[in-house]
């Protein structure tokens, strides 16, 4: 069915996660059952601009669904509709003609710059040399001391790099290059970046490598996962999350939403109030177009009205005497 042979496509060429297949499969199957399709036949008759826009209806009336997610249904029917005029079944996208709601654009949340200095000065014992020899074997006391460890390490590669979650999963002791300070890191899309490294970092992970070593009781190699479990496994991302939370949990002046995405948009903001250009932050961040890294402008837009304000005569003034 095309239903099928579209998920095999998004999955074995565009490389997309098994999340975000699941995620096309369920839409479109939802789209299919409004639909009333049977067959092949059908599909190609419900992909019409009436049947779509009453879709839409009916998204946003009966289930009541907020433009956000309406608008992520009609971008993957579209997406469908791209696939089967590749594929020679449909002449056009019908999908492009129908209006979609308006969405308010959120700007990113970040951590701010003394909440995360905060985290590292607290935490810092655990990433500490001595702190290394804690750890002798499998035993309660040293899976406690690697666990804190482990923590610390999650959020410092986060927040230092600004790679997302699936980036980190992915990460083998082979990414990093120690001797050039860099980490080789696979995206979306099977695209490879490299990402420069802080010397503090590199040593941070220099000294984990070894409390695992120590845990496992040999010798690892290039191609094993970088970060793994006191068992011994790959991390995997409810782990991930359950870790930021509970790290970054220790920080009173951090009160909302805590997770690694949060970190990213964390590191983006402050290289951009630091001057940095968005073609660097985009490269860094492994963005597919410079649209994506311009969302990060309003934050540094809402840091120059203050300074404006604070600094600019007429401003000071109110405006007040043509000054």
């Amino acid at each position: 069915m095309l239903l099928e042979e579209y998920i095999t496509y998004v999955s074995q060429v565009r490389r997309y996660s098994p999340r975000t297949c699941e995620l096309y499969s369920e839409i479109l199957g939802e789209f299919l059952s409004f639909s009333g399709v049977s067959s092949d036949g059908d599909v190609l008759d419900s992909l019409t601009p009436s049947v779509i826009r009453s879709y839409e209806v009916h998204l946003m009336g009966k289930l009541g669904d907020d433009p956000r997610t309406v608008n992520l249904h009609l971008s993957v029917l579209s997406g469908f509709c791209k696939y089967l005029m590749k594929v020679g079944k449909l002449k056009s996208n019908p999908a492009r003609l129908v209006s979609r709601p308006k969405m308010e654009k959120r700007l990113p949340v970040f951590y701010r710059e003394d909440s995360m200095r905060e985290y590292f000065e607290r935490t810092a014992c655990d990433a500490s040399e001595e702190n290394l020899e804690l750890i002798q074997g499998r035993d309660k006391v040293s899976a406690q001391v690697y666990s804190r460890r482990l923590g610390r390490l999650v959020v410092s590669i986060l927040y230092s790099t600004g790679i997302r979650r699936s980036e980190l999963i992915g990460l083998n002791i082979g990414s990093v290059d120690f001797s050039r300070k860099t980490m080789k890191v696979l995206g979306k899309g099977d695209k490879e970046r490299e990402i420069p490294l802080v010397p503090s970092l590199c040593k941070e992970i220099s000294l984990y490598l070894q409390s695992v070593e120590t845990m496992e009781g040999r010798v690892r190699s290039a191609s094993e996962p970088l970060l793994v479990t006191v068992k011994g496994s790959r991390l995997y991302p409810v782990f991930v999350d359950r870790t930021v939370k509970g790290e970054l949990g220790q920080v009173g002046s951090i009160t909302g939403r805590k997770s690694p995405h949060v970190l990213r948009h964390s590191l983006a903001t402050g290289l951009l109030n630091e001057g940095t250009d968005l073609n660097s932050i985009k490269e860094l961040l492994g963005h597919s177009s410079l649209a994506a890294t311009q969302v990060y402008t309003h934050n540094s837009i809402e840091k120059l009205k203050k300074v404006y304000v604070n600094a600019h005569p007429r401003a000071k003034s109110g405006g007040k005497n043509g000054d």
